[in-house]
């Protein structure tokens, strides 16, 4: 590993901590307001919204300015948009401060673009396995301080210690940043050309895999990040948890990402291939999803839990990756550029959609909507495999 890369992970796991401490807190936090479902997913896509911007805008910065000062900078103004939060004074206040949140916070292209810095393409994979497995563990350690130190009344000052915890975790970022992350490469004082998406569009449009990979990935996040949303309530409403469990069972998440990207991925993709690997994570998918109503048990809530995110760490960094592998050198950047923002588009959209389904249609509703969406997606998964067989086939007579 180069030595330069230790620092970007530790900010990258403090950063994703205070992040992802504020997730556990949101559906309670939003009843502050006397929010519904729909507006609770609302503070959960309303991030998601920002960032999509913020990784186009700071992606194009890093290269006129640097990593380290773009990263700095970008982890302390976030550090402070949590401090506003905390204070919100009505719901729309802070969906503005959520989508203010996310812009700075929109850094992921900045960290890739550090990794590409210093790691050879041949390394590259795995040095974006070390990446997957700081976040994860940021995921797994963040909820956690959330819920402890959340306290019971589901009033504003009862969030405040927390989400000032998550701002203070930023900041310290932001402070690691400036004292131990050195640029691997001089900035060039010009920011890379703006995604190129009609261009992309039409590219993939035409190209029966890259296709499916994109309606794999947007499906699949979609859900995900909708199940997400309504998780707190759905388990508030049937085992009574409150913020402190959630923090809890947030665990079980970042532990099956984590487990994911140490143990099972290399090996799976090295036996399988990344095409049958995306149909493995897509089945743990749609059976967590649909046990979750059907056992209704709160270890198995946890569990289920876990097995989601295994299955979302296992499909769509393989998708990503079939994705790069299959598009021509020149085509890169334009359309992993599309694939960021189609994701984006189906967080920001999918969780409010999923709101109303919870709270206008059946509570248990959304979980078997997203099992369903899954099942579909997963025959464009068979889909995908057989092209590659085919293609391979026709490679080898």
């Amino acid at each position: 590993m180069d030595r330069r890369l230790p620092p970007l992970l530790v900010a990258v796991f403090i950063n994703i901590a205070g992040f992802s401490l504020i997730l556990p807190l949101l559906p309670f936090y939003g009843q502050v307001f006397d929010a519904n479902p729909f507006e609770i997913a609302l503070l959960f896509a309303a991030y998601s919204f920002g960032n999509v911007f913020g990784e186009i805008h700071w992606g194009r910065q890093s290269d006129k300015w640097g990593r380290r000062k773009v990263l700095a900078l970008t982890t302390f103004i976030a550090g402070l948009s949590y401090v506003a939060f905390a204070f919100a004074p009505s719901l729309w206040a802070a969906v503005l401060i959520r989508v203010f949140s996310g812009f700075f916070s929109g850094t992921l292209s900045v960290c890739q673009g550090f990794i590409a810095d210093v790691s050879p393409p041949e390394r590259r994979a795995k040095t974006m396995g070390y990446f997957g497995a700081a976040f994860s563990l940021g995921f797994a350690f963040g909820p956690v301080l959330g819920g402890l130190f959340a306290g019971e009344e589901v009033v504003a000052a009862s969030f405040r210690l927390p989400i000032f915890i998550a701002g203070g975790l930023s900041v310290l970022a932001s402070i690691w940043c400036l004292l131990a992350l050195k640029d691997a490469v001089e900035p060039t004082g010009k920011g890379r050309p703006l995604p190129k998406y009609s261009e992309a569009f039409h590219f993939v449009s035409q190209e029966p895999l890259l296709a499916r990979l994109f309606v794999i990935s947007f499906f699949g996040i979609a859900a995900f990040a909708s199940m997400e949303a309504i998780y707190g309530l759905w388990s508030e409403h049937n085992f009574g948890w409150s913020a402190h469990d959630l923090g809890f069972a947030f665990l079980a998440i970042g532990g099956g990402g984590l487990f994911a990207q140490l143990v099972l991925i290399g090996p799976l993709v090295a036996r399988f291939g990344e095409a049958r690997v995306i149909l493995i994570g897509l089945a743990l998918l749609a059976l967590s999803m649909l046990l979750q109503p059907i056992i209704r048990m709160p270890v198995a809530g946890v569990l289920l839990m876990g097995l989601l995110m295994t299955g979302h760490s296992l499909a769509f960094p393989s998708a990503g990756a079939l994705l790069s592998r299959e598009t021509p050198p020149e085509r890169q950047g334009s359309t992993m550029g599309l694939l960021m923002a189609s994701n984006a588009i189906g967080r920001i959209v999918a969780p409010p959609l999923f709101g109303l389904l919870y709270g206008q249609v059946a509570f248990d509703a959304p979980w078997y909507a997203g099992a369903a969406m899954i099942a579909l997606v997963a025959i464009v998964g068979v889909q995908t495999v057989r092209l590659l067989d085919s293609r391979r086939a026709s490679a080898t007579m």
